[in-house]
This record gives structure tokens, sequence and C-alpha cells, in this order.
């Protein structure tokens, strides 16, 4: 169902997403360890679509973490861009703080 998730979830679970596709080089290689398709995994990670509560425990399996650490926001961990997936001890010459951020929907 569409909204087995809440939009706060949604986003944690995005979050994830970009950090594993930074890991796994690309939405096409994360889709394939994910066992998706290109497709459906792009498009879930980009927000063109909702996020499905299958797809969140497949990110939360691949990460080898709890799906509660990621619906939570515990992963990625503190220090990870939300947009690009990076960690930010990958930029020392950048003063880049991390926060999440919540709108309201």
């Amino acid at each position: 169902m569409k909204d087995d998730l809440t939009p706060q979830e949604q986003r944690r679970v995005r979050a994830a997403m970009r950090y594993l596709k930074v890991s796994y080089d690309g939405w096409e290689r994360l889709a394939a360890a994910l066992g998706n398709c290109y497709r459906q995994v792009y498009r879930t990670g980009t927000g063109l679509t909702h996020v499905t509560a299958g797809m969140a425990a497949r990110v939360a399996r691949l990460a080898e973490v709890s799906l509660g650490d990621v619906l939570d926001g515990r992963f990625p961990p503190l220090g990870t861009c939300p947009h690009c997936g990076r960690r930010v001890d990958e930029f020392p010459d950048e003063d880049t703080r991390v926060v999440e951020t919540v709108v309201e929907e």
C-alpha cells in the first residue's frame, strides 16, 4: 500500500538509498544488489514514486541494519550528505554540517 510509510520515513529510506547508491557506484548497480529493476529503484530513490515497505526492507537488508534503523534515520550514519549520500569527512576542505530537515506536507 502507498501509505504504509509516513512521509518522514519515506525521506529516510530515500536518504539510505542515496547513501547506498554511492557505495554501489550508481542506481543501476544498486538496483541489481536490491534485486529490483533499475527503473523502480531510480524512481523510488529520486522521489518520483512512493517508497514501499518492501523496498524499505530490502534497503535495510542490503545495508545490514535493522528496518528500524532505516525508518528512524539511524542509517545512514550521522554526517552523511542527504543529497549525494557521501560522508561529510569526504569533503575536508568544506565546512559542511548535516541536519535532518522536516518538511511539513
